[in-house]
């Protein structure tokens, strides 16, 4: 089991490091739902954690649906994110009528050759998960789709989540469940959805808000219960 942790900063990544995370995904604009950070941000958090670190390639936050300048500016972050150490990258990229962005998409994944990556929620604002899912699984350089199952909390998206990790069992492709997970509801979880990773914003920080910074006895409560 691996839990990957949301930081914005070199001092929550290392706080998220050393209370047991396995990954981080690394933004700002959390608040915008995250945005990709700074070059020194990545360069400085890719150079001290000995976890992997994968960047969010996020240019705005006006939806995932994006413009071809918008998809440049995203192929040039992916390739800084290469010489700046990281370990991986995160993104998704929608039609204007919420499908797989087919063009885009192999653009972005040509450009990480060699990056691990996720997908991230853009999922969970397709118009059809399962339809987006089977396009999803005919790219092996894809790793993981980091979904809720639609819902704003993964908690309550449990048959959702069950089903799509069924349908990736035997593919190269992984269901990470993220958000609204936290220490008082994720045995539960996964007790109904056998995942192989768990991602935690919110729940592993002080007062389950952004505005404070990561609880390590959160992370190791979490590490704890499921085994991590």
């Amino acid at each position: 089991m691996l839990i990957e942790v949301i930081a914005d900063t070199l001092s929550d990544a290392l706080i998220a490091q050393e209370a047991g995370a396995g990954r981080i995904e690394l933004v700002t604009g959390l608040a915008e739902g995250g945005l990709t950070p700074g070059y020194a941000v990545i360069e400085r958090v890719c150079k001290e954690l000995k976890i992997p670190v994968n960047v969010m390639i996020r240019p705005h936050s006006r939806g995932f649906c994006y413009s071809e300048e918008d998809t440049e500016i995203m192929i040039e972050d992916i390739s800084i994110c290469k010489k700046l150490g990281a370990a991986g990258v995160v993104f998704g990229v929608l039609t204007p009528q919420h499908q797989v962005h087919n063009d885009h998409l192999k653009r972005l994944i040509d450009a990480a050759d060699g990056l691990d990556i996720t997908f991230h929620r853009a999922f969970d604002e397709t118009d059809d998960q399962f339809a987006a899912l089977e396009v999803i699984k005919e790219y092996p350089q894809i790793s993981r789709i980091l979904t809720s199952g639609g819902q704003s909390s993964a908690a309550d998206a449990s048959e959702r989540l069950k089903r799509l990790h069924e349908l990736t069992a035997d593919s190269h492709l992984k269901i990470m469940a993220g958000a609204g997970l936290s220490v008082e509801n994720i045995k539960a979880f996964l007790d109904e959805v056998p995942v192989s990773e768990v991602h935690f914003g919110t729940g592993v920080r002080v007062e389950s808000s952004y505005e404070y910074a990561i609880n390590a006895e959160r992370v190791q409560a979490l590490k704890k219960i499921i085994g991590a």
